[in-house]
């Protein structure tokens, strides 16, 4: 699990809910039915609109990355490659079709298949590159339906807060309900700019990260893989893929 996303989750909730107790409001000021609905069911039609169905089918899955990324272990990684590479000097790439049965991720998997079809290292090299820019572009773009909620929602709060005012302006005549209406139509310019801000924005970011991290781990995969081709020595190949460690 990632704590600090789970932290700044909880914090994004205490400081709007414990902000609101500080200047001496309740609970209650925050709760608003019309301003939820224009809020959040406007910027979901927004997003909707702008999306393609398997980007933001991806993009649900993309979301539980927020808090729990999908694990790595490069050093471990490159253990394994190091591994491939003395099989492969004593006893050739046939050694590998083993590792190509029990490897279950699908990016390593292609990789030894073509390492053991005696796939040259520029045909390894370039059909792994192609693979790699066509997850990132895909991953990037389901982040980016995070980053649309979080420009598309702002708008939508003042949306319904200018709603919420027109309400009040047509009860001039009773003061009364002057105080609280005008409250109540803020309500959703709190509800815009805070789930912008807090939680949309931060999401889109946090994705677009993780998504370059598995990009680097990608990128280490080719270059040990490249190597092990091109029949380099494993202590040079162990040394290479140190430097995607810093």
């Amino acid at each position: 699990m990632d704590l600090l996303s789970i932290i700044g989750f909880l914090l994004g909730f205490t400081a709007i809910i414990g902000g609101t107790f500080l200047h001496g409001g309740g609970i209650e000021n925050l709760v608003g039915a019309a301003a939820a609905v224009i809020v959040f069911v406007g910027t979901t039609a927004a997003i909707l609109l702008q999306t393609p169905m398997p980007t933001f089918i991806h993009a649900l899955k993309m979301l539980r990355w927020v808090f729990k990324p999908p694990a790595h272990n490069p050093k471990a990684l490159i253990e394994r490659i190091v591994e491939w590479s003395n099989a492969a000097r004593k006893q050739g790439l046939l050694a590998l079709e083993n590792s190509v049965e029990t490897e279950s991720d699908p990016f390593i998997k292609k990789g030894l298949q073509l390492l053991v079809d005696g796939a040259e290292p520029d045909v390894i090299r370039n059909t792994l590159d192609v693979e790699l820019a066509n997850r990132e572009h895909f991953d990037l773009a389901s982040a980016k339906v995070f980053e649309g909620m979080g420009i598309y929602s702002p708008t939508m709060g003042i949306i319904g807060a200018v709603m919420g005012l027109m309400e009040v302006m047509a009860n001039l005549a009773d003061p009364s309900k002057l105080g609280p209406g005008i409250a109540a139509a803020f309500v959703a310019t709190i509800y815009g700019i805070a789930s912008a801000n807090l939680f949309f924005l931060p999401m889109a970011s946090k994705l677009k990260a993780v998504t370059n991290d598995q990009s680097r781990i990608r990128e280490l995969v080719i270059e040990g893989l490249v190597s092990i081709s091109q029949g380099e020595n494993p202590r040079n190949i162990e040394s290479k893929l140190q430097g995607y460690l810093h």
